[in-house]
């Protein structure tokens, strides 16, 4: 019932919008419709020098992906899209009715790369496994290869060559995590988006809520994670773009009230980047430079 409803109400939105819809194509570019600023990057990348369509992004940057809810005018792109590309692992947690005929980037993931949360519930924040993006990323060429054959040698040495920069980030990365000392390598965020990130690069991650933001946080989970940062003595908790950091607030007046100090490292300009890209212009709008920002960040403020 709640599918079929989805379907009469998508319909209509499509036949409201369909004077804006042409409208957008004035200029007679097919449409790629992309629904995270992750996928708009790879897009951006593979299509570089090639003028073969217009790209739109649903879910804008700096907004939450977990919980964004779909505007009309979203509908109507996503009816109307000529290629539509989304993540998939029910990180479009309110949309993933409306995505069913597009393409996902994790469809041809292996279920044991997978990190698994509760039963069966698998983490969608692959982004931080770079082997796994750029198995993301073959997807997103594959498809626009098929879509837009005439430019398939294009998209194929733009993706070669971004390989050898993702190569040289994960040299990067490593370089710069062996500057924490081991028993510093604990890092606290509000929810659970490093996962793939500590399991490539010898960290662990705590987080009081899980790996979505939908999700309500207990005050006797608050004290748990305030208990771990007082054991192992750690000096900084992150916030999150994406997130509200109030959470991190709390944790630290309640390691006040304990006598003991902590950082919030994020209220400025360095929250930690991860349910999207930052904005366009801003640190961070690219996958490479968002990556390189969250592990200078961590790295600076546990070594």
């Amino acid at each position: 019932m709640k599918k079929t409803l989805i379907l009469f109400l998508m319909a209509a939105v499509l036949l409201l919008s369909y004077g804006c819809s042409d409208q957008n194509k004035e200029d007679g570019q097919p449409d790629v419709v992309v629904t995270t600023t992750f996928i708009y990057d790879m897009v951006r990348v593979l299509s570089e020098g090639v003028d073969a369509f217009d790209t739109s992004l649903i879910i804008p940057a700096g907004e939450d992906p977990h919980i964004y809810q779909p505007k009309a005018s979203d509908l109507a792109l996503i009816l109307d899209a000529d290629t539509l590309i989304y993540q998939g692992l029910n990180f479009e947690g309110r949309m993933a009715d409306v995505l069913e005929n597009g393409t996902s980037v994790t469809e041809s993931f292996e279920e044991t790369s997978l990190l698994q949360e509760g039963e069966g519930e698998a983490d969608p924040h692959f982004w931080f496994d770079i082997a796994l993006y750029k198995s993301a990323m073959d997807t997103v060429c594959e498809k626009l290869s098929e879509d837009y054959p005439e430019h398939r040698e294009a998209f194929l040495e733009n993706k070669e060559a971004y390989f050898r920069s993702l190569d040289e980030l994960d040299d990067y990365v490593e370089e710069r995590i062996e500057e924490i000392p081991e028993s510093s390598r604990l890092v606290i965020t509000p929810h659970d988006a490093f996962g793939y990130l500590a399991a490539n690069y010898d960290l662990e991650v705590h987080a009081p809520q899980g790996i979505s933001t939908d999700a309500e946080v207990s005050n006797n989970t608050i004290e748990a994670t305030a208990d771990l940062i007082m054991e192992n003595g750690i000096k900084a908790v992150f916030v999150e773009t994406t997130t509200n950091p109030d959470r991190m607030q709390r944790l630290k007046e309640i390691i006040q009230s304990r006598g003991g100090s902590v950082e919030v490292v994020g209220t400025r300009d360095d929250a930690l980047l991860s349910d999207s890209l930052a904005e366009a212009g801003s640190e961070g709008d690219t996958y490479i430079s968002m990556f390189k920002h969250n592990i200078d960040t961590i790295t600076d403020h546990l070594k």
